[in-house]
């Protein structure tokens, strides 16, 4: 069964992300419920489901946003494996009873995270550098989930990484980003307000080579969790 990819725009796809799961030989396909809100999508049918990110909130009214938080809750019943990414991140948290709202700080551009204990003992996060510098782009935050470990956090985010369970996992920040798609983010009409708050010109090369590495890493180990999950179900 394929991964499935549920996408909000166009520009915010799967980046490293995809990379991983090729290299695992996970099978994938995107799915744009934005354009499509009523399609035949089950959960049932998926080896897991990756959530991205977008300029939207996980608060608006809108169809697709209501059929994510719906089809992560049914996911996560079935014990699927989810990873989301910023909205996506944030969708989870809502899905699983916890708050999402405006960030005091909006982080966008490279910033450092740093790891927490419970990271250190992570299958995802365990063996970093603290604190490791990624890509950031972000106006909204969430309260973590009742239950989930707290794994990361930056200067301007107290929440930047959390686990659910054991295969559950939301990233606020953007470790998917290639430098093709950071230059791209720039110049998109629905970021340009975003990019007018920004005091200096976003490189997109900057960290580029050391966040490659990070998503080849923790990517990979989520799709070796999700190789374990599916040899666990075939057994």
């Amino acid at each position: 069964m394929p991964v499935l990819v549920f996408r909000h725009v166009p520009f915010e796809h799967l980046g490293w992300i995809a990379d991983a799961l090729d290299e695992h030989g996970l099978e994938w396909r995107y799915v744009d419920l934005h354009e499509l809100p009523d399609a035949d999508v089950r959960p049932a049918d998926a080896d897991a489901l990756i959530f991205m990110g977008g300029p939207m909130s996980a608060n608006d009214d809108l169809p697709y946003i209501q059929r994510e938080l719906a089809l992560i809750e049914e996911a996560a019943t079935l014990g699927r494996p989810l990873l989301g990414v910023c909205l996506g991140a944030q969708l989870i948290a809502k899905a699983h009873g916890a708050s999402v709202y405006r960030s005091a700080v909006k982080e966008i551009g490279w910033l450092p995270v740093s790891w927490t204990a419970a990271a250190n003992e992570d299958r995802l996060f365990a063996g970093l550098g603290n604190p490791e510098t990624v890509f950031h782009w972000h106006g909204e935050t969430f309260d973590l989930p009742p239950g989930a470990d707290w794994l990361a956090s930056s200067s301007g985010c107290r929440h930047q990484a959390y686990r659910i369970g054991d295969r559950i996992y939301g990233l606020q920040f953007h470790l998917e980003v290639t430098p093709q798609m950071i230059s791209q983010w720039c110049v998109e009409d629905a970021n340009c307000g975003d990019i007018r708050e920004v005091a200096e010109p976003i490189d997109p090369h900057a960290h580029s080579e050391r966040m490659k590495d990070l998503a080849r890493l923790i990517f990979g180990r989520w799709c070796k969790l999700i190789a374990e999950f599916v040899r666990r179900c075939a057994a």
